[in-house]
């Protein structure tokens, strides 16, 4: 029997690299500040146009641990400037096409041909509580094949997005504590994860009290169950997205980091020249936890 559950971890490295190293790729940096939004501020506009209608609070809501005040920022310094943040996704499908070309040549083809493939698992994955996701699905397909099997990926990026938060939700935390939680996860020194999000000191001491209430963190370090409890986190949003491998079928899901991995490896090398080794979690290699 196949064991989805391992082919969709592994898969979701690529997946997650695929899309984010444009987050931090000058680029798309370079775009968003001719627009009117330096550095992180057009990264939110640009992720957060399918939702820019909805306004902040809905973007904050599936941002989860993204810093509320930037988000907020982002939508008033757009809005001062005349500039819609549809503009910023166009900017960044911009340098998308062009730092593909340029830094991992190598995924080019593989995304052009799985893109019909995935777009119709795309179509068939249940979209109840998957609210971001579902609002990527009106933005429309790309007619470029590589743009749109680009985009066929983030929209499973976002499925699993929004399936990962709904876990963290229903666990009773909030995005201060996922950051302290998944910071430790990843053996990350100090407050380095929320810090990178823009999650203010305040916010931060919150997390670790709540945490500490809970059981889940002690002299603000991590306890052994917080960690379990976030290794759970991790698990459970990988079995419930099996199913979008199980769509794609085993030939081609087997077949997917056979292609994505090398390029995706020249990917998150960039991320480390651009933003740093911690950045992009969800790309990294965990490490090994010391057995209680």
């Amino acid at each position: 029997m196949t064991d989805w559950f391992g082919v969709t971890r592994r898969n979701a490295r690529s997946v997650q690299t695929t899309i984010g190293w444009i987050f931090w790729d000058p680029g798309a940096l370079e775009r968003y500040a001719a627009l009117g939004l330096p550095g992180p501020l057009g990264y939110l506009a640009s992720r957060a146009a399918p939702l820019e209608d909805a306004g902040p609070d809905a973007v904050i809501a599936a941002f989860g641990s993204i810093s509320p005040d930037g988000i907020r920022f982002a939508f008033d310094l757009a809005a001062r400037s005349g500039r819609r943040f549809r503009e910023f996704w166009d900017a960044r499908d911009e340098a998308v096409v062009e730092g593909l070309a340029r830094y991992a040549p190598g995924i080019v083809d593989p995304l052009i041909a799985l893109g019909p493939p995935l777009w119709e698992v795309v179509e068939r994955l249940p979209r109840p509580g998957r609210t971001f996701f579902g609002a990527h699905l009106a933005m429309g397909r790309p007619e470029d094949p590589l743009l749109s099997g680009w985009h066929a990926v983030n929209c499973i990026r976002e499925w699993r997005g929004d399936t990962h938060w709904a876990l963290v939700a229903a666990a009773g935390l909030d995005g201060p504590q996922a950051s302290i939680l998944h910071n430790a996860f990843m053996a990350y020194e100090g407050d380095w994860l929320a810090e990178s999000r823009g999650i203010g000191a305040e916010a931060i001491e919150s997390g670790w009290a709540s945490l500490e209430a809970r059981g889940l963190a002690r002299g603000r370090r991590v306890t052994s169950d917080g960690l379990r409890l976030r290794e759970h986190l991790e698990d459970e949003t990988d079995r419930l997205s099996t199913v979008v491998w199980e769509l794609l079928g085993e030939d081609r899901a087997r077949r997917f980091p056979i292609d994505f991995e090398p390029p995706c490896e020249l990917l998150l090398a960039r991320v480390d020249e651009t933003a740093g080794p911690n950045y992009q979690p969800a790309s990294r290699v965990r490490p090994a936890r010391p057995q209680d």
